[in-house]
């Protein structure tokens, strides 16, 4: 009966205002706990609020990440870039930052004549992705069991772990290992 009498109203070119609303706001709240739920438990979406990943990522650029990529057995790698949130400074509060990781745990890391040094290795660490040589003092670093140390890419104007008061990211504070640009432009993050 009612569906005869919808039919017949639209037929007639009158809307049903009430069923369209009600149609409307179970397409939004639906569309809403898809986000909320990819958001929360698939992916990370964050923007980069400086240039310490330049010419990786630039100021201003929005990035997605993986929160599924190391639930599954994978642990994170050198290289890797990741979104986590830290410290900054004393007495600050934690944020959501975007660097890549250079220390693994159980790791010594000395920086050394401007060039990265593993476990004592002779070779410094490969880095291709520098936007030039890195100018900084030496460092020492002995990375605990359970958290890493990151750097940003542009070294001479990234305030990193090189300056923080607690240089070491507990694992658990990794949120998503990043993988594309979505804005401006598509673009994958290695």
């Amino acid at each position: 009966m009612n569906e005869e009498k919808n039919q017949e109203d639209m037929e007639k070119g009158k809307i049903n205002w009430k069923k369209e609303i009600f149609d409307w706001v179970k397409i939004i709240l639906m569309a809403s706990a898809i986000a909320f739920f990819l958001n929360t438990f698939i992916i990370a979406n964050s923007r980069v609020p400086s240039g310490s990943m330049e010419r990786t990522i630039m100021t201003g650029d929005r990035l997605f990440g993986s929160r599924l990529a190391y639930k599954f057995g994978e642990d994170p790698q050198r290289g890797d870039i990741v979104i986590f949130d830290h410290e900054t400074g004393p007495g600050s509060q934690e944020t959501r930052l975007v660097k890549r990781i250079i220390g693994l745990p159980g790791e010594t890391v000395d920086v050394r004549e401007n060039k990265i040094y593993i476990n004592g290795s002779e070779t410094p660490l490969k880095e291709p992705y520098l936007p030039e040589p890195m100018e900084t003092k030496d460092f020492h670093f002995e990375v605990p069991k359970g958290c890493y140390l990151m750097f940003g890419d542009n070294r001479n104007n990234s305030a990193d772990a090189r300056y923080w008061p607690d240089p070491y990211v507990p694992e658990n504070k990794i949120l998503a290992k990043v993988l594309v640009r979505y804005y401006p432009g598509f673009k994958t993050i290695e």
